[in-house]
């Protein structure tokens, strides 16, 4: 993301005498809400008056009472809500230029010249229509005697700024749309009860997703359950497909599986641009194979229910990123989206999105499929060469002498099955021979080393904890034995998939380099921790499910005071001295502090928070939430805060308080963490065989070069290897945290939220991107 530095802005005063309207429109899609809130707040935040429209189009078209007033209360408890509580609808009228001239009229009489739209490239492609005519549009108006002149002069341009809102993830240009990761969830949910039914009877399940043009939902589901096979409309199956797929699943219970998985795109098709259903794959498995089979149509499930944290928090860092386009946009700038890459909002011009967008039907269409999978995006095609590789089961015959071995270090957390999962299958798919080794560093110093097959992690992916166990134990009291077992295992790479302990343990393997030339073999480690506090890396293996764990019993906790006098919850979130999970949950759960080691905070502060609370409570809004780091302070301990707030609160709220545990550490692994884990896992091993390659010396393995040892992080947009030794510089080794950590600058949002007096950054703001260049290949 090109950033300008440019002269500072006060914030609060960006949108005096401005007024700015919300729309959703089209499909729904989870966390609208969350995106409709932050506009919303950050709108007010910047002095703007900000418009509901109701019903979407229809609303803008209808007039009256569709366009209303929004307020800092009207947007309360509503960011856990599926849906659109504003409403919205498909609209015809808007179609015409008849219904668009009574939609900028309704527009012009409340001195509204600013427009965000969340919803699919249908709406938003509407959106840019309407600014391209709005200066038609008020000349046929004034001419009409609708409006005035005055009123035309005054609204003389009108700005737009979309945000996707779609299940489909099909919009080109941003990695996720609002709602995807959501629909994921359900899904995955689906895709866990099935899979332990099917398992008790031998059975194959057929499961039809969302997407009609789009394969993103069916592409992730198959990589996050290890499906068999999987249809998605981007690349058809080759002539004579079935044959194909009967072999495969024959070949899988053959060694053993009792389960088969068939992912199906509603808009699945074949070379030929015939549909490709669940019945018709159904009666090709019986038929053909006599197996047991079943078929479920998911249907609007995956349009339902709660937001996930992913998904409100991108909602309202979108919102946030919205308002400020729309208040920075001059009459040149073109219609925009805000869109996500990587960790980064990113602003790219409206249009050249739609068009990519449709390059792409056009590509399938016209059989460009190859090309189609990269218009799609770097994410798409990324997930789709994983899932090729990992779906091959035949291994190579010419199998390559190497051992590699695995092994989880630290706290288990949910996905780190899955990063074994990728990594296993990978290494065997390369002819290598794969290792398990029990118990960390422990169980490498007492050879708990054994073999691992492909079978053996079937039906890994959906398991929490770590199958393979795990300690917290460091090397560098046993590295004699250490040596001693990669010897005799003959060890010749690492996988160390875990937390900060993988980190440090490896820098103390790569430190014993010197006295043990065991040790100078290439070794990779993956991040895996709840705590995401791993340097190198923007996001660990099972922070996201702990988010989600954290984000949905907050949900419960407010929840539970409903019909109540006024009350603040406490909660105790872990995370050891790193405050990711206590800053994202609260932007996800909507608390109104979040006390983390990195921010530091004192009495006053603790003050400020409790003054505000109670004026908070004078308003319809009348619950708190509060969130605490375990580690962010060692005096303002939970107990204390609770009771600070309990003795000033009095009279005025009353508290409670939660403190989570290990609950935030155990679960099923969210769809992101199967996900990110399976794409992890594969990458170091096929890393792991090329370092195997350079460093093949006289017919041995030898690395003691940087390189040769790395962590494979995501660095704002891409899966990158880092050699440890240059990650020491970033480390605060006392408080086992990165020195610099991305997520810091989100949290001015979550306190102006939080309806905090604060001055968030203007200095910077992101700039236009493009996304022809870049995607065209």
């Amino acid at each position: 993301m090109s950033k300008n530095v440019h002269q500072t802005i006060d914030p609060t005063k960006m949108g005096v005498g401005r007024a700015i309207a919300v729309l959703t429109s089209g499909g729904d899609a989870q966390g609208m809400n969350a995106a409709v809130r932050a506009t919303v707040r950050v709108g007010l935040y910047t002095g703007a008056k900000v418009y509901f429209v109701h019903e979407g189009y229809q609303g803008l078209v209808d007039g009256g009472e569709n366009i209303c007033p929004a307020t800092w209360e009207s947007v309360s408890m509503m960011l856990q809500l599926g849906g659109t509580v504003i409403g919205s609808a498909r609209c015809k009228d808007f179609r015409t230029r008849e219904g668009r001239m009574k939609a900028a009229c309704n527009l012009v009489k409340l001195g509204i010249t600013n427009l965000c739209v969340i919803g699919g490239d249908g709406s938003l492609t509407g959106a840019n229509q309407f600014r391209t005519e709005w200066s038609g549009l008020l000349d046929d108006l004034v001419r009409a005697g609708k409006i005035t002149e005055e009123g035309a002069k005054k609204s003389s341009h009108l700005n737009i700024v979309g945000m996707v809102g779609s299940i489909d993830n099909d919009f080109c240009g941003t990695d996720m749309t609002i709602g995807t990761d959501s629909a994921l969830h359900r899904i995955i949910e689906v895709v866990d009860a099935i899979a332990t039914t099917a398992q008790s009877h031998q059975r194959t399940f057929i499961l039809e997703v969302m997407g009609r043009h789009c394969g993103y939902l069916a592409l992730v589901t198959a990589l996050a359950c290890g499906a068999d096979w999987v249809f998605i409309p981007e690349m058809p199956p080759d002539d004579g497909w079935e044959n194909h797929l009967c072999r495969r699943l024959t070949d899988q219970r053959t060694r053993g599986s009792r389960l088969n998985v068939i992912i199906v795109a509603e808009g699945a098709m074949s070379r030929d641009g015939t549909l490709i259903t669940s019945d018709q794959i159904k009666k090709l498995v019986t038929d053909s194979l006599g197996f047991d089979t079943r078929t479920t149509v998911l249907g609007h499930v995956q349009r339902g229910g709660t937001p996930s944290a992913f998904d409100r928090i991108l909602g309202s860092r979108m919102g946030v990123e919205a308002v400020m386009a729309l208040l920075e946009a001059t009459p040149d700038t073109p219609a925009c989206v805000v869109s996500l890459s990587g960790n980064q909002a990113v602003r790219l011009p409206l249009m050249e999105c739609v068009q990519v967008t449709k390059d792409v039907t056009a590509a399938m269409a016209e059989g460009r499929f190859d090309e189609a999978i990269k218009l799609r995006g770097k994410s798409f095609e990324n997930n789709w060469n994983t899932y090729k590789l990992l779906a091959h089961i035949n291994p190579p015959d010419v199998k390559s002498n190497i051992n590699v071995a695995i092994m989880n270090i630290g706290a288990p957390c949910a996905g780190m099955n899955a990063a074994v999962r990728a990594a296993v299958r990978m290494g065997i798919i390369q002819g290598h021979s794969m290792l398990a080794v029990h118990d960390g560093f422990d169980g490498l110093a007492h050879g708990q080393v054994e073999p691992i097959t492909w079978t053996s992690v079937s039906g890994w992916t959906g398991k929490g904890g770590s199958a393979l166990g795990t300690k917290r134990t460091l090397p560098a009291k046993l590295l004699e034995e250490i040596s001693h077992n990669i010897a005799k295992f003959n060890i010749h790479a690492l996988v160390i998939i875990g937390g900060f302990e993988a980190y440090v343990g490896a820098l103390e393997l790569v430190q014993a380099r010197e006295k043990y030339e065991e040790m100078c073999i290439p070794m990779v480690v993956i991040p895996a921790t709840v705590s995401n506090n791993v340097p190198g890396s923007d996001f660990s293996i099972g922070a996201d499910t702990a988010l989600n764990t954290i984000t949905s019993t907050c949900d419960r906790i407010k929840q539970s005071a409903a019909g109540t006098k006024r009350r603040v919850f406490i909660v105790e979130t872990m995370g050891g001295y790193c405050g990711y999970l206590a800053t994202m949950a609260g932007l996800a759960a909507g608390a109104d502090a979040a006390y983390i080691f990195e921010e530091k905070f004192n009495i006053k502060d603790l003050q400020v928070n409790v003054e505000h609370l109670v004026e908070k409570m004078k308003t319809t809004v009348k619950r708190g939430l509060i969130l605490r780091n375990e580690n962010c302070n060692a005096n303002y301990t939970t107990d204390l805060i609770f009771n600070l707030y309990s003795e000033e609160g009095k009279g005025v709220f009353d508290c409670r308080k939660n403190v989570l545990g290990h609950m935030q550490q155990g679960g099923t692994p969210t769809p992101f963490d199967r996900n990110f884990a399976t794409k992890m896992g594969a990458k170091s091993v096929l890393w792991l065989t090329d370092k195997l390659r350079e460093c093949y010396r006289h017919g041995r393995i030898f690395a003691n070069s940087q390189d040769s040892a790395c962590l494979l992080g995501m660095r704002k947009r891409a899966l990158t290897f880092q050699p440890l030794n240059e990650l020491k510089e970033d480390t605060d080794f006392e408080h086992r945290i990165p020195k610099t950590q991305w997520w810091l600058k989100i949290r001015p949002i979550m306190k102006i939220l939080a309806k905090y007096d604060i001055k968030l950054d203007t200095s910077e703001h992101t700039d236009m991107e493009h996304v022809i260049q870049k995607r065209r290949p």
